[in-house]
């Protein structure tokens, strides 16, 4: 079972990382990167140094021990012929001598031999190795190269960026400055105006459609009839009254036409003379 106090403290450790990333200015964020980058191919290259220079001392080792092989077989062959002369010249304890002093140089041959196949062996080992160690160091450089290419590219990016939030920021400045909400605005007053116009014309509407509406019009109809007939009335008693004041005048004017009208009436019956119509009609 994982321990409970570990697995808080990595994921705290976790948790502040992320907050670091999200903060950090991105441009400290690259110059870090190509920091960390070019440390790595130092690394990488002093790896390769190293790994090179093995190789360059093995190659030294085994000059000088190929050096020494050669020294030694010359030495031998010389002990051995002086051995060879002493004894052809009846010199058998000088003989003897330079017997076993090619017998020691024989054994440092052997030696020096062995050491050399050695040699040879860690040599084409540190070789490849050292094969192997440049072309990393090489890829090394490359990319590193390639990296310090993308800074410019990265730092223009970055600009770019800032100044777009720069701008939504200054955006959401602008926006923050919200009209007071204690003053009417015009698009408010307009809406309330405008409802009020549409209820008053749909409450007309309404009125207009009502029974007592209706009822309101047929009174007000009949109340026109009623005023047009008083108003024919006064004006036929006018003409009335005019047509008698008419007939008293010519009366006054004709007194003999009036006395004979007295003293012999007219028969209402009687066509007129004029017209040839009764009187009644």
């Amino acid at each position: 079972m994982a321990n409970p106090l570990s697995k808080g403290w990595k994921y705290l450790m976790q948790s502040f990382d992320s907050k670091i990333d999200e903060n950090a200015d991105p441009k400290v964020q690259v110059q870090q990167a190509i920091a960390e980058a070019k440390k790595r191919h130092q690394e990488i290259s002093q790896h390769a140094a190293n790994i090179i220079g093995n190789r360059n001392q093995l190659q030294m080792k085994l000059d000088r021990l190929v050096g020494s092989q050669q020294d030694l077989q010359n030495k031998a062959r010389t002990a051995l012929q002086a051995a060879d002369n002493a004894s052809a010249a009846g010199e058998t304890e000088k003989a003897q001598q330079h017997n076993n002093t090619a017998e020691v140089i024989a054994s440092q041959l052997v030696s020096v031999e062995q050491e050399l196949e050695q040699t040879k062996t860690a040599y084409a080992a540190a070789e490849q190795a050292a094969d192997e160690a440049q072309r990393q160091q090489k890829q090394s450089e490359a990319k590193l190269q390639e990296q310090l290419n993308e800074v410019s590219k990265l730092e223009s990016q970055i600009d770019q960026a800032k100044m777009q939030e720069q701008t939504a920021k200054s955006m959401d400045s602008v926006n923050q400055y919200n009209a007071d909400d204690s003053v009417p605005t015009l698009e408010g007053v307009r809406e309330k105006i405008e409802r009020r116009y549409a209820n008053a014309l749909g409450a007309q509407e309404l009125a207009q459609d009502s029974m007592t509406g209706r009822i309101a019009e047929i009174e007000a109809t009949g109340t026109d009839v009623a005023a047009s007939n008083r108003l024919a009335e006064i004006r036929a008693s006018m003409q009335s009254g005019a047509g008698r004041e008419l007939e008293a005048g010519d009366a006054e004017a004709n007194p003999t036409e009036g006395a004979a009208e007295e003293a012999h009436p007219r028969d209402p019956q009687a066509p007129d003379a004029q017209t040839g119509t009764q009187k009644g009609e």
